[in-house]
């Protein structure tokens, strides 16, 4: 008896209700003791602790005035008039209220065109989170408190982006479960067309979640990863949607073996072992593909990839041992009103997807070319594709940080909001200043500080939007002026900078990290299909639909939703998700078309598998897309951009590459698809161009 054979007699055997109990102490256990993710309300951290950019957040804490960030006040009149000195008092007043302390000389600006004014207030650099979010609207309220009529105020500044993005969380997990929830309740009910059956997969993975949720806390708790707000709602969806794909997988083969067993234990023993290889390499395939993502120089990337990874090894054991062992419990009738009898009925042979995958392979050259036309138009929507949003642009819904960092910048100078900070050895002023006037966008400098370990600060206004090209531009010339400084190491940091080196490092994720998944993919689908021209096939076809994604998915994110660009972290996480849980359905498809070509043949294996795959690869598809359109709920547009361009690729492989492409290609090359397996040798039966 092989293994598989003994796990299919262990999950279905009349005991394994007690297998379920000791998941459910276990699972509940570990709920107890992990407690709540405290870091639920963070935001990602992007910035890789090499670039210049935070050796210049590290050096900064040499400085007397280590351990505070600023938390800037604006205030404007809500006329749009001059700021009288009635209103300037007014303002110092509100800053005085919020800080707890008078405002120091040069505390208060009022800009060029006398419109608005501003202050800073000191807040703890070590807060975050919601203790974050508490600081600031304690600000906000303790400067409104006595403002006179007719004035606006606003807080905006560092703390206060951080401050509003844990805000934005606040409930949006809770929100983004009891969604998806509800999504996956309602597709699997028109799935299964039962009353019953969808409680089920639904427990089960839902307690797959919280178990997930929990063991990522604890892992954050002893590692250098996070488990933000952001990787945890991402990993919940993962969850869902991988999870209730291996649920409808293998409910669909019970249901099949129902036809042909009357002991429902046997055949959801069948079930099990036919059906369970084929999750447990779309889930290895899955998990492997993201732990590539530990070697991205980006931290939040990192994190995703382990938490992610962990969360879908979780999903699986759920799935391979509590789901099996439910279906037991509950017996035939789970199907009720639609319960299968034992009728020996052959589902591999009639139906829509049957009559569709005959079509596909009597005219195999001509629906490839029309599908691979398709998907390659849709490709091109990357060519106009703009990458890279700014902090004020990472909101997709309202906050006041962005707000007033907009009022800023309409009344003072482009970047004048925002410095750059420069830091240099205090010996080195002199070539410092003049590298500055050399500098072609460099508009007013001024020293404010040197530290203990010998170390001048600048700050640094340039004559450029925040976070824009010329920004960037300016930034960069800037360093290399700096670089000419002989016998300095002068840093350039501040928030562009920061935006700036987050972008350099995810372009080089980009181009390590994409040819590195694929190379998994391949190496997994060598290992399972044993036949080289199908596992290459199968990983270009899987590229080109996930390239016709993210080209329609951009193209719809700027035109039909309005987003101004495609979030920098976009295409490396669409592509990763979109690769990896497409290669689930080729699996899904092209292991089930092995198990009936020596019986078939080649062209008429893959007509049958599609005719019994093709009803669950279809409702899993619709399920996952669906799921992750569910991550629209979240506050960040990119957590939203993946949604669009994941969902949509998701329907492209489902409807498009697994029902059309693959049937098509299989159907053209015929058996040498198979080199160098015996599957090569078996002929095709029945009508067909290799019959």
């Amino acid at each position: 008896m092989s293994a598989w054979d003994r796990y299919a007699s262990l999950v279905t055997a009349r005991g394994s209700w007690a297998l379920l109990l000791v998941l459910a102490a276990a699972s509940l256990g570990l709920i107890a003791a992990v407690g709540e993710n405290e870091a639920a309300g963070q935001a990602p951290d992007a910035l890789p602790p090499s670039a210049e950019s935070a050796q210049v957040e590290q050096a900064l804490a040499g400085f007397p005035d280590a351990g505070w960030a600023a938390a800037i006040i604006v205030v404007t009149r809500a006329a749009d008039g001059d700021l009288t000195e009635d209103d300037r008092t007014a303002t110092a007043e509100a800053v005085t209220r919020a800080a707890g302390r008078s405002p120091g000389p040069g505390d208060l600006l009022t800009s060029p065109d006398r419109k608005a004014a501003i202050g800073q207030v000191p807040v703890h650099a070590d807060l975050s989170g919601f203790a974050l979010t508490d600081r600031i609207r304690d600000i906000r309220y303790a400067a409104r408190d006595g403002l006179p009529a007719g004035l606006d105020l606003e807080v905006t500044g560092g703390p206060a982006f951080g401050a509003d993005i844990a805000e934005s969380f606040s409930g949006a997990n809770v929100t983004l479960l009891a969604v998806t929830a509800t999504v996956v309740a309602v597709l699997l009910i028109a799935t299964y067309r039962s009353p019953v059956l969808w409680l089920v997969p639904l427990a089960v993975v839902g307690a797959a979640d919280r178990v997930a949720t929990s063991a990522g806390t604890a892992l954050a708790r002893v590692t250098p990863l996070a488990f933000d707000g952001s990787t945890s709602g991402v990993t919940s969806v993962l969850v869902f949607g991988a999870g209730t794909n291996y649920a409808l997988l293998l409910v669909s083969r019970y249901r099949d073996e129902l036809h042909r067993e009357s002991d429902h234990r046997a055949a959801l023993r069948q079930a099990v072992r036919r059906a369970g290889p084929a999750i447990l390499a779309s889930n290895v395939t899955v998990v492997a593909a993201l732990l590539v993502l530990l070697l991205a120089s980006v931290p939040s990337t990192r994190s995703l990839g382990v938490m992610a990874a962990l969360g879908l090894l979780v999903a699986v054991v759920f799935v391979l041992l509590a789901l099996p062992a439910a279906l037991a419990l509950c017996g035939r009738n789970v199907f009720w009103p639609f319960v299968p009898r034992a009728d020996d009925r052959d589902t591999a042979g009639e139906g829509i997807w049957h009559t569709i995958a005959a079509r596909v392979v009597r005219r195999p050259a001509l629906v490839a070319g029309c599908a691979i036309t398709v998907l390659t138009v849709c490709a091109t929507g990357l060519l106009t594709v703009r990458v890279g949003l700014s902090q004020t642009e990472q909101f997709r819904v309202r906050a006041e940080s962005v707000e007033g960092f907009d009022t800023l910048a309409q009344h003072f100078p482009s970047g004048a909001s925002d410095p750059a900070i420069v830091l240099a050895p205090s010996g080195a002023t002199a070539g410092i200043e003049e590298a500055f006037r050399r500098t072609e966008g460099v508009v007013l400098t001024w020293q404010t500080g040197t530290s203990p370990t010998g170390l001048t600060r600048w700050s640094v206004v340039i004559d450029a939007p925040p976070a824009s090209e010329r920004a960037f531009d300016t930034l960069e010339a800037l360093r290399a002026s700096l670089a000419q400084v002989p016998g300095t190491d002068a840093l350039v940091g501040g928030t562009d900078a920061q935006v700036l080196d987050i972008q350099t490092a995810a372009a080089e994720d980009r181009e390590v990290i994409i040819p590195l998944i694929l190379v998994v993919v391949l190496a997994v689908l060598l290992v399972l299909l044993r036949a080289i021209p199908a596992a290459v096939l199968l990983v270009a076809v899987t590229v080109l639909s996930a390239l016709a994604a993210l080209g329609l998915g951009s193209w719809m994110s700027e035109h039909v939703f309005g987003f101004p660009a495609l979030d920098i972290s976009v295409p490396l996480f669409a592509f990763l998700f979109l690769v990896a849980l497409g290669v689930d359905y080729t699996i899904f498809l092209v292991t089930r078309a092995r198990e009936e070509t020596p019986g078939h043949g080649t062209t008429q294996g893959m007509v049958r598998a599609v005719s019994v795959t093709g009803a669950v690869i279809t409702s899993a598809g619709i399920v996952l897309a669906a799921v992750f359109g569910v991550l629209g709920v979240l506050p960040l547009i990119t957590l939203t951009q993946v949604g669009i361009v994941v969902g949509l690729g998701i329907l492209l492989d489902t409807f498009v590459v697994r029902t059309v492409v693959i049937p098509a290609l299989f159907s053209l090359i015929g058996r040498t698809i198979w080199w160098p397996s015996e599957l090569r040798l078996v002929a095709d039966e029945g009508p067909g161009p290799h019959a």
